[in-house]
């Protein structure tokens, strides 16, 4: 929702950018459960808040004023960009069970930002989880703000075991510059082949699982150059590919994604119906994150992916 993006755009203008996006995680949530797919879904912790009085509220006490500034008080019916306790109660209590795991923390803090200091990250870690166990959640998984990895060390302290790295790909190498942005455009274009993946123990109990592949922008203005049909093609790969060298498709999207586009929802129904099939003939099982941490912590025997360039891919992995 909006948190990722408030020190990026105004209300109004990811409003435009993303029109309906709470009903777009309605939807998505709906599209899930009758397809009978778990997913795991990394939720900023402020969005399991109740009524509160924004950056007034004694939970954004220790963290730096200009980073709360304009966090508005409100709830679930006044600001529900902001706010979205219901949804987040549902998304634990629904079947076929949904993943909650934390992501940035209490308001989606960037952890290589100056101002995260060791103390405020801290408190934006421990006030995030406080937050999901108001939903009577307890994550077990944990995304970082834009990828920006830092002080991994602290996760496992709050009961983390896993958290979403980096793409072993180039373009997600270079990260948010010119060159990366070329790089992932070019990918769209060419349809290439999103790079299995493979968890790997970063820390004593901390477990990283690169992401695979995340949901090219699908608004008009990318779509302009790239087209759609790219979305459903690369997906179709990643998912030959798993099923083909018996690796991990990590597939990863924002919900507000879908909504940039009226054709949003058609894309995603195709990935799902290409994905169901595949299960359903006993190519693929769908794990959320921790279900992969647990079979690796359970010692589960596994082939390593094979495909080319394999070797570059597992390196990758392991200097995630």
């Amino acid at each position: 929702m909006i948190w990722g993006y408030r020190d990026l755009s105004s209300e109004a203008q990811f409003q435009q950018r993303f029109p309906d996006a709470v009903g777009a995680n309605e939807k998505l949530l709906v599209e899930l459960r009758t397809a009978e797919v778990s997913a795991t879904w990394y939720v900023v912790g402020a969005l399991a808040l109740g009524e509160n009085a924004g950056e007034r509220d004694p939970r954004m006490a220790g963290l730096p004023t200009d980073w709360i500034a304009g966090i508005p008080d409100g709830g679930p019916r006044t600001a529900p960009v902001w706010y979205r306790a219901p949804f987040v109660k549902r998304l634990h209590e629904t079947r076929p069970a949904q993943e909650v795991g934390l992501h940035g923390g209490l308001t989606h803090l960037i952890w290589t930002d100056r101002r995260a200091t060791r103390e405020v990250v801290t408190w934006e870690l421990a006030g995030g989880i406080k937050a999901l166990e108001q939903a009577h959640i307890r994550p077990r998984s944990f995304s970082f703000g834009r990828n920006q990895e830092a002080y991994h060390e602290l996760l496992p302290e709050y009961g983390i075991r896993s958290y979403r790295g980096r793409s072993p790909g180039l373009a997600w190498k270079l990260g948010q510059t010119l060159p990366g942005a070329l790089l992932r455009a070019s990918d769209e274009l060419r349809r290439a082949t999103p790079p299995l993946v493979w968890p790997h123990e970063s820390l004593p109990g901390l477990w990283c699982l690169p992401a695979s592949l995340a949901l090219y922008p699908i608004g008009p203005a990318r779509a302009r150059f790239t087209g759609l049909r790219s979305r459903v093609e690369r997906f179709r790969r990643g998912l030959g590919a798993a099923v083909r060298d018996r690796g991990i498709f990590h597939f990863c999207l924002h919900p507000e994604n879908l909504a940039e586009s009226r054709f949003g929802f058609s894309i995603f129904e195709e990935m799902i119906e290409r994905l169901v099939r595949a299960r359903d003939l006993g190519d693929v099982e769908i794990l959320t994150v921790i279900d992969v941490v647990d079979r690796m912590e359970g010692k589960q025997t596994y082939a390593q992916p094979k495909q080319q360039s394999n070797t570059d891919v597992l390196e990758a992995n392991r200097r995630c």
